[in-house]
């Protein structure tokens, strides 16, 4: 049943948006765009990620008890292995004991798990919160499919745009990922208007705790496993000579593989270092869900294994581990390395390079 106590529609929700990567700013800068008073809290974080949140408009409280004060709506986006860290740091203020944060008007808070993690791993975190009564905080599953949101690229013409009424230019005005969510309570029970669930393309999916989070792994196994596939691959290529060749013989036969190829290994670069932790809980996905478990521990590692591995050698064993994202708001953020499947590949091949050098020495 939607929730009694949810505000009108024309009493925006206040959402807090933990924390202010370049997911977490873009769905800011969209709720704001819409007029939503999004808020985070930036304790402990970099210059960069305070940059980011004021370019997108959000006001940055001092603690997460005044979060849980001022927020309808929690999304966690974080890494995934910050997924459980921040599940834990809500329940903790939620849930202190010597100055508890007073809800207003006693309204539940809803707190929705947007992280890359397996099915097991977001149930196990929405057990953190089943002691405590609905009426107090309700969890949703979700998940992010897709790039962060994105304002217009491109201008329409005079006569389009006038023909237009003004909700079909604002929806016509952000480009935005799909964000699927599951479990007993959704955003429709928050906001039965359903204009958040539309601003935010949410789709309710299940009502299983751990059904969003499945569909997000199944559709990153295709998307970033690829991407792993797709650096050893033109590594590879470089180091034997071939990847102009390569690269000649996909655009004469594939043209939309040697497109995805590109993509693929030039973004990936900057995101490498949270990609081992999501291939980790993919495999796990696979093992525990999927019925791969004799191939992730038996005698054969699992692919996903492998691709965190390659992940983990990019962040750590390349200069491409030094690259960030270039996001509103943070200007010092700029790409240096890895713009191009070449640039990848040599970058690869200086660090495999650099590595069987240090082996050698020790043998």
């Amino acid at each position: 049943m939607p929730d009694t106590n949810s505000p009108k529609t024309e009493a925006k929700l206040r959402i807090g948006i933990i924390s202010m990567g370049d997911m977490g700013s873009g769905l800011a800068r969209l709720l704001v765009a819409h007029g939503y008073h999004v808020v985070t809290n930036c304790t402990g974080r970099s210059e960069d990620t305070i940059s980011r949140a004021r370019a997108a408009g959000v006001e940055i409280l001092p603690t997460d008890n005044d979060l849980i004060t001022n927020c309808d709506l929690i999304l966690s986006v974080v890494p995934p292995n910050d997924a459980l860290h921040t599940a834990k740091r809500i329940l903790s203020a939620i849930s202190s004991p010597g100055n508890p944060p007073r809800r207003p008007n006693n309204k539940p808070l809803y707190l929705a798990d947007m992280n890359a993690v397996s099915p097991a791993t977001v149930r196990s975190i929405a057990s953190l919160f089943s002691p405590l009564p609905d009426s107090t905080i309700r969890f949703i599953d979700g998940s992010i499919l897709g790039g962060p949101p994105t304002p217009p690229t491109t201008t329409t013409s005079s006569s389009s745009s006038t023909s237009q009424t003004p909700e079909a230019k604002e929806e016509a005005e952000w480009t935005t990922p799909l964000l699927p969510t599951s479990g007993p309570f959704s955003l429709s029970h928050l906001d039965p208007t359903n204009t958040l669930p539309k601003i935010l393309n949410n789709k309710h999916i299940s009502d299983s705790i751990g059904q969003a989070s499945a569909l997000k792994m199944c559709f990153a196994s295709l998307s970033k496993g690829y991407a792993a596939i797709a650096v050893q691959t033109v590594t590879t290529a470089y180091r034997l000579g071939v990847l102009d060749h390569l690269k000649d013989s996909l655009r004469q036969l594939s043209p939309a593989n040697l497109e995805r190829m590109e993509r693929a290994v030039v973004g990936m670069a900057p995101k490498a270092y949270r990609w081992v932790r999501e291939m980790e809980e993919i495999s796990k996905t696979h093992a525990e869900d999927g019925g791969f478990l004799t191939f992730a521990q038996g005698e054969t590692e699992s692919i996903f294994d492998g691709a965190a591995g390659i992940f983990r050698f990019v962040a750590e064993g390349t200069v491409l581990g030094e690259e960030k994202v270039a996001t509103a708001g943070s200007g010092s953020n700029k790409r240096v390395r890895g713009t191009t499947s070449e640039d990848v590949a040599r970058c690869m091949a200086e660090g495999l390079e650099e590595r069987e050098k240090k082996r050698k020495k020790k043998g």
